[in-house]
């Protein structure tokens, strides 16, 4: 009987696998499983995960001849599980020895659908400890009531799917919009919330995460930049109207986000984004936009702005004029 499952979809990592595949070796136990999905490497990523077939017990192998994108990756990955629960891990990063044995120990201790735990973020030599967002830890609670409030950053804003363990008899729950080729977490995270029954957060950080590694799609500036967008119309569609200021205020920040890394962009590219950024952001309630534009940071506020030159004044500037005019 296995217990537990770890996806592992990798694509031209031989700078990486290795270390990740050498750390699950720590990990590993007779009732855990370890599936990877090459995604149509054309590098030594192959040959060296074979190298790992007689040395990582319960490790199985698939390969796309083609690559078909981290998502689908990771959905061929969970077809091909079973155990109890599930986790993810990407081909860049790597886990603490024992890390895996205390993910399962939360989960099955708690009882719940889902457990978010913290992660260490590597920067070369640098290690950072990011917590996930919700404080209150080692309780069992209603995943949609860690949705909200808008203002404030929440478990939606923490989406990574490596940093948890599942159970996987939340079957589609657990499934990525096959469709996209980049931010398909963030789709997936806010239907985990909104639909999943239990879930705990656990002061637990095993996972290491390599962050600007070349390569990787938040470094690459091609058309795949483009399904933001069509990741964030799978989050509004169907919302309920008590998360939609928090849906708004989410795409605001990160298309702010995206258009202070539009150099990257070939100018053609540039202008796509720009025009398919203008037209969401104006399909949503102007009051939402306004409201989350005025708690952004200045230069984030200018660069919306100046997406959006017909937006209404924040309401602090209103305020301030308001001011101004009962004054003379």
């Amino acid at each position: 009987m296995i217990t537990l499952s770890v996806v592992v979809p990798v694509r031209d990592g031989e700078r990486f696998i290795a270390d990740a595949l050498a750390s699950l070796s720590r990990n590993a136990r007779h009732d855990f499983e370890f599936i990877v999905v090459d995604d149509g490497s054309v590098d030594a990523t192959g040959a060296i995960v074979e190298d790992f077939l007689g040395e990582l017990p319960g490790l199985n192998v698939l390969r796309n001849p083609a690559p078909v994108g981290l998502a689908d990756a990771r959905n061929t990955g969970l077809s091909l599980a079973t155990g109890r629960y599930v986790t993810f891990m990407d081909g860049d990063d790597w886990l603490a020895p024992g890390y895996l044995a205390e993910l399962v120990a939360a989960i099955e201790g708690l009882g719940c659908d889902f457990v978010r735990v913290d992660h260490v973020q590597v920067e070369g030599r640098k290690r950072v400890v990011h917590r996930a967002p919700l404080s209150h830890r080692g309780t069992v609670l209603s995943p949609r009531e860690a949705i909200l409030p808008a203002g404030v950053k929440t478990m939606v804003d923490y989406p990574y799917a490596w940093a948890g363990v599942y159970r996987r008899s939340l079957r589609d729950l657990l499934h990525f919009p096959g469709s996209l080729h980049t931010a398909e977490d963030r789709p997936w995270i806010w239907r985990l919330h909104r639909e999943a029954a239990t879930f705990a957060v656990v002061s637990l950080a095993g996972v290491f995460y390599r962050r600007l590694v070349s390569g990787s799609l938040t470094q690459v500036g091609d058309e795949r930049q483009l399904h933001f967008f069509d990741a964030f119309e799978l989050v509004f569609k169907d919302l309920e109207a008590e998360f939609l200021p928090k849906a708004a205020r989410n795409f605001c920040a990160l298309l702010a986000h995206h258009l202070e890394l539009a150099g990257r962009f070939t100018p053609a590219l540039r202008a796509r984004f720009e025009e398919r950024g203008a037209q969401m952001v104006r399909a949503l309630p102007v009051d939402l936009v306004t409201e989350a534009v005025s708690r952004m940071s200045a230069e984030r506020e200018r660069t919306l702005r100046a997406l959006l030159p017909d937006l209404p004044p924040s309401p602090h500037v209103r305020l301030r004029r308001d001011r101004e005019e009962s004054d003379r």
